[in-house]
């Protein structure tokens, strides 16, 4: 009986102990949830190997700018829980997310492969943030964790521009004018931009320490007239300092690796015009964006344009990047011929310059010789024909040329027919999903095919065409 009467208390004082937790952590509303995805899927085959090839025919560094129907599979799953206010008046929006993100840093397809194998599959985690939006009924919001903050995307090259502060920190937005602070460190030893750590011998060992770039960004968007929204960016890149008591830079002409730089910094300004066109149909618009990056903070290259990931050497007398730029333009319009035909086009221009004094390739805080310029310019347009509610054809036209250091310029030209169907039977170029059966043609000039500057080149060899046949489905939900 005292057993008994014993485990009765126990039991009673842990139901006790989790219910009183319960109610301390537990929103008093149930909190409602939604699901969002966004996925690629697809096979392709190759005359040159009589097989799957899995690789873009773009020029290399460049990723899908110069057109994505050969993307390789990818899977996003988002998952959102929305609490309520305690007070039943309170209009005050919360929400917590977060994105697992599925793909193969290798040619592994998905259903070939898993997390163990060799070059399978990689989960990451790009976002889990929770936000507050529409406080008390304003427009006021705040946000902290880490989040794909970006809202400019050239859709038929995957591209984000202008405004790409995807990372974990904090932000605050009023109206139209949004601040936010993003922190960047790692201890990646195979990037090419400064490292975010240094020597500590503090304690006499030598052992890696973090150090910190901090990113605050302002934007800011005027409303010029209906249709027309002016913005205005600003950014200021700080890297911090190694500690007080470590010992001077290593002198560059001792060693090739350079951990103990001293801090450095940088600044981004950027101005974005979003134009409507509504004489040209429902939801035709222009969008025009400039962006201009300085000494550490000129980013953006590799077909991303998160300006926090420096392009070329430092300047290794001065051990910083005194003198480092980075230009950025992307154009972009989008509008319906007619009833049957919808027509996007798009322009993307850069050209970026690290600190050393040369064009040529020069020397990394790591030791690597990379090179220390770059100019590229991508051209594009997509045809969307409906011959049907249900039956789509996709027809595109890619130009991309692109220059590194003093080497020749590299030339692409890249036709793609992508007869598409549309199970949801809406004509629309935003519907999905999509089934798609793709044929792409492409064409390099001389240097390109000599120096297989291209992921499908550095398979296939030096040729001067390149063949692509896929079936490919696209969703976002």
């Amino acid at each position: 009986m005292k057993k008994h009467l014993t485990l009765f208390i126990i039991l009673f004082l842990v139901s006790h102990l989790v219910s009183s937790a319960q109610m301390t952590y537990s929103p008093n509303a149930t909190p409602g949830f939604s699901f969002d995805t966004y996925g690629r899927v697809g096979v392709d085959w190759n005359y040159d190997n009589g097989g799957s090839i899995g690789r873009r025919l773009n020029l290399n560094n460049m990723g899908s700018i110069g057109g994505r129907l050969e993307e390789q599979d990818y899977l996003e799953l988002v998952p959102a829980f929305h609490f309520q206010p305690f007070n039943e008046n309170d209009q005050t929006v919360i929400k917590v997310q977060t994105r697992f993100a599925v793909y193969s840093r290798s040619l592994s397809l998905f259903g070939n492969s898993s997390t163990s194998s060799l070059g399978g599959l990689t989960i990451a985690l790009p976002e889990i943030y929770a936000e507050a939006s529409n406080i008390n009924g304003k427009d006021f919001s705040v946000w902290v964790g880490a989040r794909l903050y970006r809202t400019e995307e050239v859709h038929i090259a995957d591209h984000f521009y202008f405004d790409d502060h995807t990372g974990q920190g904090a932000g605050i937005q009023y109206k139209n004018t949004r601040f936010s602070t993003i922190f960047i460190s790692s201890t990646d030893t195979t990037s090419d931009v400064p490292p975010y750590f240094f020597l500590n011998i503090g304690d006499g060992i030598a052992n890696l320490s973090l150090r910190q770039r901090t990113v605050m960004v302002l934007d800011q968007a005027f409303q010029l007239s209906k249709g027309i929204l002016l913005t205005g960016m600003f950014e200021f890149h700080h890297m911090g300092n190694t500690q007080n008591n470590l010992p001077e830079p290593t002198p560059a002409d001792s060693d090739d690796i350079i951990l103990n730089y001293p801090a450095d910094h940088g600044f981004v300004f950027g101005v974005k015009l979003n134009s409507k066109l509504p004489k040209l149909g429902t939801g035709a618009y222009n969008n025009l964006a400039v962006r201009y990056g300085t000494r550490l903070a000129n980013g953006g290259d590799g077909g991303h344009s998160k300006t926090w990931v420096t392009y070329g050497a430092p300047d290794l007398e001065k051990l910083n990047f005194k003198g480092a730029y980075s230009l950025s333009v992307v154009d972009e319009i989008k509008f319906d011929i007619n009833e049957k035909n919808n027509f996007n086009a798009y322009l993307v221009f850069t050209q970026s310059k690290g600190a050393a004094n040369t064009k040529a390739m020069a020397k990394t805080y790591l030791g690597r010789e990379i090179y220390n310029y770059k100019q590229d310019l991508t051209l594009g347009l997509r045809n969307v024909r409906y011959v049907s509610d249900k039956f789509h054809l996709l027809g595109e036209l890619h130009y991309s040329q692109r220059k590194e250091g003093e080497e020749p310029m590299y030339r692409y030209q890249k036709v793609s027919l992508a007869p598409t169907f549309a199970p949801t039977g809406e004509r629309s170029t935003g519907v999905r999903p999509h089934f798609r059966f793709i044929f792409s043609v492409s064409h390099y000039n001389k240097a390109a095919s000599g120096n297989l500057y291209s992921p499908y080149l550095q398979l296939v060899g030096k040729q001067h065409w390149g063949h692509y046949l896929g079936v490919k489905a696209e969703w976002w939900l």
